[in-house]
């Protein structure tokens, strides 16, 4: 099964080099470094690595603590850190500097792969979240490397997905030497897919264990003291057919609170131009980020036009709505606006983050809405109560202090299984 599955990534290869140069015309890096996808021109490592692959921004911020702690306890392991998307690439530049090595991470093929395995020769290959892929795991587990899933987590839609396709996932899934879920759903869904239930364990979210640091908080104040009393909401990692949808709920916002001003954030830099032409041709004042304007008294409406600043802007707003849930796509990291103590907001389509989810809505600290009125509807009550504003936002931070502590049972699992070897390379 696995011969026909590379196979087919083969034949797939020319859509997928004609798919990054699409992709690059609104965002060029995509048409940059595209040898590293093949795993060429590699610098070659003297020694051992440990190889940590997470997909893109929202994995990469996941990571974050635990990459710093690595660095901390291992200081003699380089650490190579693979993304797939520009945005990734950029925030683990940002965040590591040369602290760590980084590249893309190759595609799933046994050529390109057996070429990163000779220029790293990682002893130890760490997976984020869900990227689950066969030649990878078969690759390492040919040269006796153990792959662990830290932060698993699999939805019932990726189980779906996944169990279609058994014959290729179940070995692979017997192949991984631990695996770190949040929840016992996942470990019920990844034992359902072959992994044996022996090597599972579960941990929890490391996201629970977010920390804002002096300069995020020093970030978010000095543009709250700038903007003065005025009531803010946030619509955070919006994707396309959302923003139309929070721009309606604003106008209607802003018919009842005329001052207020709403901070969207657009998932893909690529249609961060996009978004500014459809904000004016909806009629409404805008400033950018990106270009230093400030945010005078008649600014509707604030573009987070950059990069990794997002948690530095959920602790300049008074309410918070998290995208790709009103749309389906199950939704984006609900604990970054509850961690600065914000009411959270969500549409129906969550499934990525479903166990958080329930959390945040067990303890009364999210508000589902279906639409742009019923958004409207939900920021406007909650902009006119503060007290109620703030005994949401409360029980919001309360359930990210009640769930923290997984990054620690992470530490302490991977400090058991680091690789202790000699310094030479293998062959």
């Amino acid at each position: 099964m696995r011969i026909l599955y590379s196979g087919l990534w083969y034949a797939l290869m020319p859509a997928l080099f004609l798919r990054l140069w699409w992709r690059g015309r609104r965002a060029p890096a995509y048409r940059a470094r595209w040898r590293e996808r093949l795993a060429l021109g590699l610098p070659r490592q003297p020694g051992h690595t440990v190889w940590v692959h997470a997909v893109s921004v929202g994995e990469t911020l996941a990571a974050a603590p635990m990459i710093r702690e690595l660095l901390a306890r291992h200081p003699a392991t380089p650490l190579v850190v693979t993304t797939t998307t520009p945005t990734g690439s950029e925030q683990v530049q940002k965040l590591f500097g040369d602290q760590v090595l980084h590249v893309y991470c190759p595609w799933d093929t046994p050529d390109a792969l057996a070429r990163f395995f000779r220029a790293f020769n990682p002893a130890l290959v760490l997976i984020l979240e869900t990227e689950l892929w066969p030649n990878l795991v078969a690759a390492a587990a040919a040269r006796h490397v153990p792959v662990w899933l830290v932060n698993g987590r699999l939805s019932e839609r990726s189980f779906r997905g996944y169990h279609r396709f058994r014959a290729l996932v179940r070995p692979m899934m017997q192949r991984f030497a631990g695996l770190m879920v949040q929840t016992e759903a996942e470990a019920e869904r990844l034992q359902r897919l072959g992994a044996p239930a022996e090597r599972i364990d579960v941990t929890g979210s490391v996201k629970f264990d977010l920390q804002l640091d002096d300069d995020i908080r020093a970030g978010a104040q000095a543009l709250r003291s700038q903007w003065g009393a005025r009531p803010i909401w946030i619509a955070a990692s919006t994707h396309p057919g959302e923003e139309a949808q929070v721009l309606a709920a604003h106008r209607q916002i802003c018919a009842e609170l005329p001052e207020t001003l709403l901070i969207l954030v657009p998932r893909h830099p690529e249609r961060f131009d996009e978004i500014a032409r459809q904000v004016t041709q909806a009629g409404f004042t805008l400033a950018r980020r990106s270009s230093g304007q400030p945010v005078a008294a008649d600014v509707q409406v604030y573009l987070g036009d950059t990069m990794g600043e997002l948690l530095m802007l959920f602790g300049t707003c008074d309410v918070a709505f998290v995208g790709g849930s009103l749309v389906t796509l199950g939704g984006h990291n609900l604990l970054e606006p509850a961690a600065w103590g914000k009411p959270v907001l969500s549409g129906p389509n969550r499934f990525n983050f479903e166990r958080i989810a329930e959390l945040l809505e067990g303890n009364n600290a999210l508000i589902t809405v279906d639409d742009a009125s019923a958004l409207a509807v939900a920021v406007s009550a909650l902009l006119a109560d503060a007290e109620r504003c703030s005994r949401t936002g409360e029980a919001a931070q309360a359930v990210v202090a009640a769930h923290s502590g997984a990054l620690a049972r992470v530490l302490a699992t991977l400090d058991q299984v680091w690789p202790q070897r000699p310094a030479g390379r293998e062959n």
